[in-house]
């Protein structure tokens, strides 16, 4: 582990390397698990404000759930998180023409409906961010479905913390994600 600031790194967001590729997993991600999409707290305003114009994009069974379980959902720790249909896909996950699951919201950002991307979690994804009393934990969350992924990643030398870094450089700022690069660096040596 790496402390930078109130967060400690996991190295492997650092060793291993990623890159997302839709074509092979067909954004399994978005509609396999147990949970829906971690938000914070800011997030859940945003997430109703931005709806409206959201609502548009949404398949039929999603804006069912959404209607019947509500924009998010909060599990029994507390914690808010997508609304999913029957337990499975995202409430947000729509398909392209090849069957590739994509967000609905960055669709609607996309298109220019809205300025918000997606909730963090999703943007950050393979890394998860857990908060503590006292810092955050930062590490891969390492799926089989994301295999694919990690050939990409390895035959383009792109390590995670790389994969995300607009994500992460938006969940901790500029000046935290210089210094993870220095970091990196130094390990690389």
């Amino acid at each position: 582990m790496i402390q930078i600031g109130k967060t400690l790194v996991s190295e492997e967001i650092i060793d291993t390397d990623f890159v997302c590729n839709l074509s092979a997993c067909k954004g399994q991600c978005c509609i396999d698990g147990d949970a829906g999409a971690p938000l914070e707290e800011d997030e859940l305003q945003i997430m109703k404000d931005i709806f409206p114009k959201v609502k548009p994009f949404l398949r039929p069974e999603g804006l069912k759930a959404i209607e019947e379980q509500g924009i998010y959902t909060t599990n029994e720790d507390g914690e808010h998180e997508t609304t999913l249909i029957n337990g499975a896909d995202c409430a947000y996950v729509i398909y392209d023409d090849k069957k590739v699951a994509l967000c609905a919201i960055e669709e609607a950002y996309n298109q220019g409906e809205i300025s918000w991307k997606k909730p963090v979690s999703c943007h950050l994804y393979p890394v998860r961010v857990r908060e503590y009393t006292e810092f955050y934990g930062v590490n891969y969350d390492k799926w089989s479905i994301c295999d694919d992924a990690c050939v990409l990643g390895k035959e383009l030398q792109v390590p995670i913390y790389k994969f995300v870094k607009q994500a992460l450089i938006r969940k901790f700022g500029e000046d935290w994600y210089a210094e993870l690069e220095k970091v990196a660096s130094q390990l690389k040596k």
